[in-house]
């Protein structure tokens, strides 16, 4: 039937990266993506939103089928994390006031380096610019570069992402890379992503369109907080629109301007990181990039989730578990576990508050995509927005009985940090006085306090340095009945679109046929197949007619009907044209089963299921219909099983 078609990968991702295709020529990552987009707008997944105008970069709208496949993915994510974690679900407003995202120091800081065109004024972003010109020098095959230089420019590729403002000015000029035109580039300059607007008639309230929903969940902390009875740790979800001005959106629906976030903030004792269900996923095994393996050539390891925690190369048990339970969800709505990883933040990709992040990595056609951050924010935003709101946003656990504790105090001479810092003596103290309920914070900062003096820095990106005679941390064992803190944060932050985009081309591929009217040059015919699971596919089954035949169209709507009395959504094609067209067109969409009303359904009450991927077909009675579809649906049955219960047709493809 066909050759498997391996796609070229870029320089320097690992895994290879291969695409079960079963056609007769090979295609580049390019040609297979071109090919697949062609699909998605032609068969109206999505397209630039207000195309007829010519559209705008980085807005796009869903038809049928993406609408479809986006609600399937959404719903198993809420059954995957939302049911089956107990968690909150909440859903704030897009506008946000412009203190909270003050507050959160998005105002200030929450942007990309830009470069533009010193002639046409065009905007580039400026890592994005240097990954792309580096990657066009790695294909360069009309000036191939020698291994001590591929070495190289993997190496700045790797590290672009997390370059600051210098940095990335003086790989442009070693390099002398122009902009799209040849150009010469300006040098790159931060540009706030945040949508700017106001609230009410008078223009004097400043509001910001979303770029994260994190923080509606953060500023109803006290309220989730009550809700759950005071319970400790619990998680809070949120699923919702957000927006960010994209400096130069490109790449379909991985980098755009409006997307869906699927965010979730798993609240827990700073001191005590632990998750109970841990056992669960502690034996799975992760991909892992860790920052120590980032050296151009990124070649992930595969480690027990168990192991990687009991290292410390994740940082504790919550954030591994959360890493675990996003690998089980992308495995489960399609993604190729082959073209996963999880990839550590760098220490200068973090913020200064974070312990630890990963992002869930996904390989398309263009190179690995970041898709789902997980990140241990500690206790940054809960005690920014309690400082400025000036309202208490901590929680208390009461113990079952008394026991001894090892406490934290923090004592400080506020007449000289006042005398200090003056207006800044409130940001100093704030971040002092947390170190009582962050331990390793505390026992780091107490170490580098005796040499003398300490530096630090706080949420507005300021450093000070305060020194033994201001400040003083005592370690010591109480008896305490319950304790107070402000919780940590561990949040798997889940990209919706782009998982969306990646499981779409991953599961896109060509099916051969030596029999049909829709030839390529060497006399085969090819089908374009979307192979997604059906907890995912837009639509369960196809009504399938064999002709316009009055009687077995009326037989399909009868079908049909029982299909949506049980919720399982379907499609009829009454058309006239060929069986084995009809099936391309629901292969096409990723519909997985079929099923065939012919003349013998009049006669004999039954109908043939085909099956999209194998295109394997059984003959079933029509009462048992549904229920066997439901059970596939469902999961409750694998077309194995079914397959070996009912009587086989076997039969060629039909042809077109």
């Amino acid at each position: 039937m066909g050759v498997t078609l391996t796609l070229l990968c870029q320089e320097g991702i690992q895994p290879a990266m291969s695409t079960e295709v079963k056609s007769n020529a090979v295609m580049s990552p390019k040609e297979l993506r071109a090919l697949f987009e062609d699909v998605m707008t032609r068969r109206f997944f999505y397209c630039p939103s207000a195309e007829i105008y010519g559209g705008v970069a980085g807005l796009y709208d869903y038809g049928p089928c993406g609408c479809a496949v986006m609600t399937n993915l959404l719903t198993f994510w809420r059954q995957h994390f939302v049911l089956a974690e107990d968690m909150l679900e909440i859903s704030s407003s897009v506008l946000t006031p412009e203190v909270v995202l003050k507050t959160s120091g998005h105002v200030d800081k929450f942007t990309d380096f830009m470069v533009k065109d010193e002639k046409t004024g065009e905007p580039l972003r400026a890592d994005k610019l240097i990954e792309e010109r580096i990657e066009a020098m790695l294909e360069d095959t009309a000036n191939p570069v020698d291994a001590k230089k591929r070495e190289e420019l993997l190496l700045v590729r790797t590290k672009a992402g997390a370059m600051q403002q210098q940095e990335l000015k003086d790989t442009i000029a070693r390099y002398g890379f122009k902009s799209n035109d040849g150009n010469n580039l300006s040098d790159p300059f931060p540009f706030n992503l945040m949508f700017q607007t106001s609230i009410g008639p008078t223009g004097k309230a400043t509001g910001y369109m979303r770029p994260e929903t994190a923080q509606g969940i953060f500023i109803n902390f006290r309220r989730l907080l009550d809700y759950n009875g005071g319970r400790m740790p619990f998680a809070a979800a949120q699923i919702g629109p957000a927006l960010r001005n994209e400096i130069s959106p490109r790449q379909g629906l991985l980098r755009v301007r409006e997307f869906t976030l699927a965010e979730i903030e798993h609240f827990v004792n700073p001191n005590d990181k632990r998750h109970p269900k841990f056992a669960e996923v502690a034996d799975l095994k992760l991909a892992l990039l860790s920052r120590e393996l980032q050296t151009g050539e990124d070649i992930s390891v595969l480690m027990t989730v168990r192991e990687a925690v009991e290292k410390g190369t994740i940082n504790n048990e919550t954030l591994g578990y959360f890493m675990a339970r996003t690998y089980l969800f992308l495995k489960a709505v399609g993604i190729k576990e082959d073209r996963m990883r999880f990839r550590q933040h760098k220490a200068d990709e973090m913020a200064h508050y974070a312990k630890d992040c990963w992002d869930a990595e996904l390989l398309t056609t263009y190179g690995w995509v970041e898709c789902v951050g997980h990140a241990d924010r500690s206790c940054y935003d809960l005690e920014s927005h309690a400082r400025v709101a000036k309202i208490d946003l901590s929680a208390q656990e009461m113990y079952d009985a008394p026991k001894e504790v090892d406490t934290i105090t923090v004592k400080l001479d506020a007449g000289k940090v006042g005398k200090t810092f003056r207006k800044s003596a409130k940001l100093v103290t704030d971040y002092l006085k947390a170190l009582e309920t962050d331990r390793e914070r505390a026992v780091a900062f107490e170490q580098e306090l005796k040499s003398g003096s300490a530096k630090f820095s706080v949420c507005t990106g300021e450093e000070f340095t305060v020194d033994a005679s201001m400040v003083s941390i005592s370690f010591e064992k109480k008896i305490q009945h319950g304790i107070r803190y402000t919780p940590s944060v561990i949040e798997p932050s889940f990209g919706v679109g782009r998982i969306l985009y990646s499981l779409l081309e991953q599961n896109f591929y060509i099916r051969e046929s030596k029999e049909g009217k829709d030839k390529d040059k060497e006399g085969e015919a090819k089908r374009n197949v979307l192979s997604l699971t059906p907890v995912i596919a837009p639509v369960k089954v196809a009504i399938l007619p064999l002709s316009t035949n009055a009687d077995l169209n009326a037989q399909a709507s009868l079908i049909a009907r029982s299909f949506i009395t049980h919720n399982i959504s379907t499609k009829t094609d009454a058309s006239g044209v060929a069986i084995g067209r009809k099936y391309a067109r629901m292969d096409e969409i990723g519909i997985p089963f079929a099923v065939t009303i012919d003349f013998d359904t009049l006669k004999d009450q039954t109908v043939t299921i085909r099956e999209r991927d194998s295109t394997h077909q059984i003959r079933v009675s029509i009462t048992d219909l549904v229920s066997i579809i439901s059970s596939l649906v469902n999961g409750f049955k694998t077309w194995e099983q079914v397959y070996d219960s009912y009587p086989k047709v076997i039969r060629a493809e039909e042809s077109d």
